[in-house]
Formats: C-alpha cells, sequence, structure tokens
C-alpha cells in the first residue's frame, strides 16, 4: 500500500468510518495496550515507525523540511496508532513524531543524544548497545538502533556530504558532524560487534576560560600564566590521554592569540573554533575509491610554511608530521600550539621522539632530542580523574639538553587537597618552586604579570639570567661562568646501627658551594677532601670505610679517577662499585661524585 494511500486511511478513520471495512496493515510483534508494559509497547510501535519509513522514504524526501514533513509524518504515525488500536497520551504521540522526523532528516536514535548539552560523548557498540559519557562517567542508555543496516545508514547520512566513504575495503573512517562534533566509525570485517561509532561532542559555543575554570580544570590565575605564555610566543604542546580534554584546553589557550596575527590551523577532522578573524582552517582528506588522492596532515603542514603563517596549530601530532611540527616551531614560526597522546609531560617527549623516528628520515636520536629540546618550551599536560573530572595535572618547562638528555622541570603541579561530599577531587595547580628559564622572555615581550608572579620563586638578584635567545646545547645550572652557587653535592649523612650512610658527595667547596673545576682529577680530589671531613664530623674516618661507591659522569674516566682514589688509602683501598651520575650531578657539571659506608 503507497503512502499516500495510507494517510487517507487514517483520514478515513478520522472522518467515523468503521475499522473493519478498511485493510489494516499488520506489524508482526505488535501487540495490544495492556498485553504488555508501557515502554516494551512503545518501543515496538517505533520499530513500526521506522520500517514504515524505510518503505516510504521516497515520498518523505520529496517534502520540504518543516511544517510539509511534519504533516505527513504525522498523518503516517496516526494510521499505524488507529489501526493497530495503541492509545497514547498527546505527549507520546508528539515524542513519536519528532523521533521519525529525526529519523528523516537527522541520526535517528543519536538525534536526542547529541541535543543533550550534558552529554559529551556518543558510544554505539552495535545496535543494541548504545553509551554516553555524562559529567566523566560512562552510562548505558534505554535506545536502540532496528539492525546494522539501520546504523550504516546513519553513518552513511554523517559521511556522505564531506565526500568520504566506508565499506569493507575501506571499513573506517573519520568525519565530523555540522557543530564540529568529531565523530570515528568503524565496520565489518574490522568491527566484530557489528558498526561501531563513536562521537565526542563539541559545544556550539566554544568554551572558554570562565567555563574551563567553572569545571574545576584550572584556576584563573594558572590560565593567566597561559595566556602570558601564548602571548609571548612560547611553543605549547597539550599532552594527556583520551578524553582527558586536550582539544577543549587548546581551543583555550588559542583564544589567547592577539588579534592581527595570521593563524594556520591543520586537522585530521576540523573541530578547533577559533575565534580570531585572520585564521585559515586545513582539513586532510583521504584517499578516494581509487585509493588516490589523500592529502595527509603532513602535506598541509608543509604547504602552511608556504602560506606566511604568524602561528600553526595542528589539532594533534600522531606520526611523521610530528617532525615537520618541531621544524615550523624552529624555523620563525614561534607561538605554534599542538596536541599529543601521553600519560605524563616526559612520555610527551618520548612520544615526539618516536612519531619523529616515524616520519621515514633515519636521524640520530642525540639530533632528534636537540630539535624537540629547542623547539618546545612548555608543556601542559591534562588528565581525566578517577572522579570523570577533568584537570591540568602539570605545566612543564623544557629548558634545554644536556649529555643527549632534554631537561624539563615542572613549573607548578596539581597538588591534590581531599574530596568533596559529593565524590570530586580537590585540589590545585600549586607552584614548585623552580623559577623558569623563560621569564625574561615575559619583559622582553612587553607583558606585566602579577604582583608575586603566580607564586614563581623571585629571581636571584646576584646572578640574573640573561633573555633567553634559543635554547642551545649545555644549558646547565651554572649559566656559563661556573659561579653559581649549587645545593647538591654537600652529601647526605644518616647514621644506624653503629654505621653512618654517606651519599651525594660531589666536587663543590664546601665554603662557597661552587663547582671547584672541570677536569675529573680536580674533582675527584674535592670530593675526597669533602668524603674525609664528613666522615670526621660524624665520628668516622677513611679507614673504617668498609663500602663504597663511586658515580662517574664518563666510565672511560675511571682510570683518572682511580689514581686520585688509590693515594688516599696507603694500605688497601675499600671494595665498592661504580655507577652512572644521576641527572641533578650532570646538570651540576659534577664529573664524579661518592657515596661510602663506614664504622662509627
Amino acid at each position: 500500500m503507497s503512502l499516500l494511500r495510507r494517510i487517507e486511511r487514517a483520514q478515513q478513520i478520522a472522518e467515523g468510518q468503521q475499522a473493519e471495512d478498511l485493510a489494516p496493515v499488520p506489524y508482526e510483534g505488535l501487540r495490544r495496550t495492556g498485553s504488555v508494559g508501557r515502554e516494551q509497547q512503545l518501543r515496538e510501535v517505533r520499530d513500526a515507525l521506522q520500517r514504515e519509513v524505510i518503505a516510504s522514504s521516497a515520498e518523505l524526501f520529496s517534502a520540504e523540511e518543516g511544517e510539509e514533513l511534519h504533516e505527513r509524518i504525522g498523518g503516517i504515525v496516526d494510521r499505524m496508532l488507529a489501526v493497530n488500536g495503541f492509545a497514547v497520551t498527546r505527549e507520546e504521540r508528539g515524542r513519536l513524531v519528532e523521533e521519525v522526523v529525526a529519523e528523516v532528516t537527522g541520526l535517528g536514535p543519536l538525534e536526542p543524544l547529541l541535543r543533550d548539552d550534558t552529554i559529551t560523548e556518543v558510544m554505539v557498540n552495535g545496535p543494541h548497545n548504545i553509551y554516553i559519557e555524562r559529567k566523566g562517567k560512562i552510562q548505558r542508555v534505554d535506545t536502540s538502533f532496528m539492525g546494522d543496516e539501520h546504523v550504516l545508514r546513519i553513518i552513511d547520512r554523517i559521511i556522505a556530504p564531506l565526500g568520504r566513504r566506508i565499506d569493507q575495503s575501506s571499513p573506517r573512517v573519520d568525519a565530523r558532524l555540522p557543530d564540529g562534533s568529531r565523530v570515528n566509525a568503524i565496520i565489518e570485517p574490522l568491527s566484530l560487534i557489528g558498526p561501531v561509532i563513536t562521537i565526542r561532542k563539541f559545544s556550539a559555543r566554544p568554551y572558554t576560560v570562565e567555563d574551563l575554570v567553572r569545571f574545576g580544570t584550572a584556576s584563573p590565575e594558572m590560565f593567566e600564566f597561559l595566556r602570558c605564555c601564548v602571548e609571548a610566543r612560547l611553543n605549547v604542546f597539550v599532552s594527556g590521554g583520551t578524553g582527558s580534554g586536550k582539544t577543549t584546553t587548546l581551543n583555550v589557550l588559542s583564544s589567547f592569540i592577539p588579534e592581527g596575527e595570521r593563524i594556520v590551523t591543520i586537522e585530521d577532522a576540523a573541530e578547533l573554533q577559533l575565534r580570531q578573524e585572520h585564521v585559515v582552517t586545513l582539513e586532510a582528506r583521504p584517499p578516494n575509491l581509487e585509493g588516490l588522492g589523500e592529502i595527509t596532515t603532513r602535506d598541509l603542514l608543509r604547504n602552511a610554511l608556504h602560506m606566511r603563517p604568524d602561528r600553526i596549530i595542528v589539532g594533534e601530532c600522531r606520526g611523521g608530521e610530528a617532525l615537520d611540527m618541531i621544524q615550523a616551531m624552529t624555523v620563525g614560526q614561534e607561538g605554534s600550539l599542538s596536541t599529543g597522546h601521553a600519560n605524563s609531560s616526559p612520555d610527551m617527549l618520548r612520544r615526539l621522539e618516536t612519531m619523529i623516528l616515524m616520519s621515514g628520515y633515519e636521524l640520530p636520536l642525540r639530533t632528534i632530542r636537540e630539535q624537540i629540546a629547542s623547539a618546545v618550551d612548555l608543556i601542559v599536560h591534562t588528565a581525566r580523574l578517577k572522579d570523570g573530572s577533568r584537570k591540568v595535572m602539570n605545566i612543564t618547562e623544557v629548558y634545554g639538553i644536556e649529555d643527549d638528555m632534554i631537561l624539563t622541570q615542572d613549573v607548578f603541579e596539581f597538588e591534590q587537597t581531599g574530596v568533596d561530599e559529593n565524590g570530586k577531587i580537590v585540589g590545585d595547580l600549586r607552584p614548585s618552586g623552580i623559577r623558569p628559564t623563560f621569564m625574561p622572555k615575559f619583559a622582553a615581550s612587553g607583558i606585566e604579570l602579577p604582583p608575586g608572579e603566580f607564586g614563581i620563586p623571585p629571581e636571584d638578584e646576584a646572578h640574573p639570567v640573561k633573555p633567553r635567545v634559543g635554547k642551545g646545547r649545555s644549558i646547565g645550572v651554572d649559566q656559563g661562568d661556573r659561579t653559581r652557587r649549587l645545593t647538591v653535592g654537600l652529601g647526605d649523612v644518616h647514621q644506624a646501627g653503629g654505621m653512618v650512610y654517606v651519599t651525594g658527595v660531589g666536587p663543590v667547596v664546601p665554603e662557597t658551594k661552587v663547582l671547584v673545576g672541570e677536569g675529573i682529577k680536580v674533582q675527584a680530589i674535592q670530593c675526597m677532601e669533602n668524603l674525609k671531613a664528613v666522615l670526621e664530623r660524624e665520628g668516622s674516618s677513611l679507614d673504617k670505610i668498609v663500602w663504597a661507591t663511586w658515580s662517574l659522569r664518563d666510565p672511560s674516566e675511571f682510570e683518572h679517577f682511580q689514581e686520585e682514589w688509590v693515594k688516599w688509602f696507603p694500605d688497601h683501598a675499600p671494595v665498592g662499585q661504580g655507577t652512572l651520575l644521576p641527572p641533578a650531578h650532570r646538570r651540576a657539571g659534577f664529573r664524579v661524585s661518592l657515596g661510602v659506608i663506614a664504622e662509627v
């Protein structure tokens, strides 16, 4: 029976004709009122309506959206209810009509979930299992698709306007909705449970600093600090796990970029919502049916360098494009931003190393680390905590490289102070007590910091740090003239069980706390003098050492160290073992440090 004929029959019923004079349209499984629970009956009517919509799709799609479409669909609903003797309230009828309209013009069962502003993620695991994320918690919802074909129709409706495809030869796709929400779909043979859709929703109105402060992501002071960093053109990576809020944080950071700068954004699927006027948005393109025409993020990044950008923002670095992003950060596009998946700030650096190795160029690891240390200034690490909240956990400075190790230090760290009555984690980003080396860049950029400078320790007036132009190799704590007072190398001492345990005795002049010199022999002599003084102060001496540990910067210098070591033990030197210097001693310029166990 055609759609028009069905509408006519529904109208005849409304005019009072007897139902037995009409040929009813039965649907298998549809039950009369009172035979099952109300929700089950409504679910069966929905299934029947979906089948009717599929059968009548040609007529419905020819209708103009709006009043005409609602009238036609309302006729289908009325006929279904009348022919099958199902009584519904006005509210239930209206909901049925809206569901069918969503099936015709929208994304079917997903429409009400996408309109719910409290839902941040929608996950379809096959036709009958739909989950949502609300306030950081995952829960299942009581809605479903008719079957795999129904899910596939919705996927096609999402990707068709973008010119993308999904089939057995290309069974996965990334796309976006008109509001910017990110969509990933995967089907058989890769998915064994049927078509799977994952939608990361984005607010129609971009989140602001005030929103993230209200959510508890970070304090207003921390966002003000990050604003200063962006305006001072520091290169920033936002790291974090899946669903930790990286893209949202990147959106907010990008809002700090001053007007008048030319910004080029590059993404696999466009998600960023920049508010500046001069923005060029580029989006990667997958291959066509013949496997040709693919334009990767890396291709776009290379092209962006010819577009005279002031800043480049890459939505996420996943592979070889990390090399091009690092190159861009070091050849003029200072103040660029990007994100990456990582469990911590140090992990982000290791991930960058791995991604650069994926570029296809056989670069030495030393060269890769030099490039990363020179390019990246700041890592903002985000995380989703066990209570479902998303917070900035660390703000970490990358301040140089020494002995092929990238040097980092946390400027701010999240400190949990408790859990409130609702089970929410309470805490704040607190200063770590370290003054970052990029602080002079704020003054050079004309940025006035608030009184107290966000709790960052003040500069040592006796040893001011020069404004940093670039971050080359060998940036250590001595600042180039070996006159900075050191806090390491003075030795840690503990007594227990009639023994004294001494660790970390370095080549530091105790009176001045300055490194004695750079040669291995002069440092070994100073270490021994310091060790002798520490033991005598604790009621022991060199001849009572029962075990020794010497830590060397370069194992090849052991013979030079040994020449000085044996001079202090006329009879026989104590047994012991050698290790490599810890990073703190390396950064202080040590070539050797000592530790012993001795009788008191």
